[in-house]
């Protein structure tokens, strides 16, 4: 989109407690610091630079900052004030290769300005990678599955302290949640002392808490995908019908990577995941670097698991064909692993299809209604 030169380009440096703000008309610089979350504060900051930098009262502000702690509602706030917002993804924003770079809030703020000039008024259309800022609602679904992986790392770190607790006693304990502290007998066959015991028992209440909130986000997931409201859940559902693919996998996909992002291509769903290569190519030396990782963890974490599982459960798919072709026949464990990535980011793309043009992985089988 091209802009006047008339409008006014404010970048946002992000803290607890104070707001480093740099304006600028493209030529011009002027920096400026507000206290956090002050938006009459912003908006007289806006108006003086508007008349500094010798612009019309009602020139158009155009602003951006840097994605980050702060989320989105930044985003929200801005654009009901009038601005045109960007949200820019940090690690698409340059860095100096230099052994000692100065950084300070005043530098960065003048950086996404830099940034936002470039990108707006030049059309410099790789100047910076804008984020896709989700609405409230669809921000509000995402906390569910993220609230359990949560959940599962606190509850693996539960069961390992007790059992770790144990161990220094020489008792080996195979259900933490359940064993009964007060019998609990250590190398020589006398019972814990009570400290060990006391903490053995506060240990449990913790798990035993966690496992309960656990399966209270279960139970709500299995009546939300029997009785779909959203569209985010109606494509986790259609998800799950495949053989393979799980209640979690499917709700985590489809919240985080197919419910509201939009793709053009495939390149931008395997690019979304960090799931493309990153060649090396210099002179006479071209050598393959490995999948980039510049994109959602979870995602790409959920799929290369997923892919395991389709070739187990989807062994007569051509996916699974392809991969035991290619991989398996004439390969070694380490190109097993390899491969299974390349699995991964095919598979993510025929999921990408499936829900958004009604195609089924070849050979795949459909196992719910």
């Amino acid at each position: 989109m091209s802009l006047q030169s008339k409008s006014l380009f404010v970048a946002l440096e992000l803290s607890n407690k104070n707001w480093k703000l740099a304006f600028g008309d493209g030529s011009r610089v002027r920096h400026r610091s507000v206290t956090a979350r002050n938006s009459e504060a912003l908006m007289r900051e806006v108006s003086e630079a508007r008349r500094k930098l010798g612009l019309p009262a009602d020139a158009a502000v155009v602003s951006c900052y840097e994605a980050g702690r702060d989320g989105f509602w930044v985003d929200r706030m801005l654009k009901k004030l009038g601005f045109e917002n960007v949200v820019m993804d940090p690690a698409s924003i340059e860095v100096p290769r230099r052994a000692r770079v100065r950084k300070t809030d005043r530098l960065d703020a003048e950086k996404l300005l830099d940034l936002l000039v470039r990108g707006k008024l030049l059309e410099q259309r790789l100047a910076y990678s804008p984020v896709q800022v989700p609405s409230e609602e669809q921000e509000a679904q995402l906390r569910t599955h993220r609230e359990r992986e949560r959940l599962v790392k606190e509850r693996t770190g539960h069961r390992a302290r007790i059992k770790s607790l144990c161990v220094l006693h020489g008792i080996l304990v195979s259900q933490p949640a359940t064993t009964e502290v007060d019998g609990l007998r250590d190398w020589e066959g006398k019972a814990l002392p009570a400290d060990w015991r006391e903490e053995l028992r506060r240990e449990q209440q913790r798990l035993c808490l966690v496992e309960a909130q656990l399966a209270a986000i279960e139970k709500a997931q299995a009546l939300a995908m029997g009785a779909p409201e959203t569209v985010a859940v109606e494509k986790a559902r259609k998800l799950n019908r495949l053989k393979g693919v799980g209640v979690q996998s499917s709700w985590l996909l489809s919240h985080e990577c197919f419910a509201w992002r939009r793709f053009r291509n495939r390149r931008q769903v395997g690019a979304f995941a960090g799931l493309t290569g990153t060649p090396s190519d210099s002179g006479d030396t071209l050598r393959e670097q490995g999948i980039s990782k510049a994109g959602s963890r979870r995602v790409r974490t959920t799929l290369i698991e997923l892919a395991w599982g389709w070739v187990r459960w989807q062994p007569n798919s051509a996916l699974s064909k392809w991969y035991v072709e290619r991989f398996v026949r004439a390969g070694t464990k380490r190109s097993r692993r390899k491969g299974i990535v390349a699995l991964a980011r095919k598979l993510l793309v025929a999921l990408w299809k499936y829900l958004e043009q009604d195609l089924v992985p070849e050979g795949a089988i459909l196992v719910r209604g």
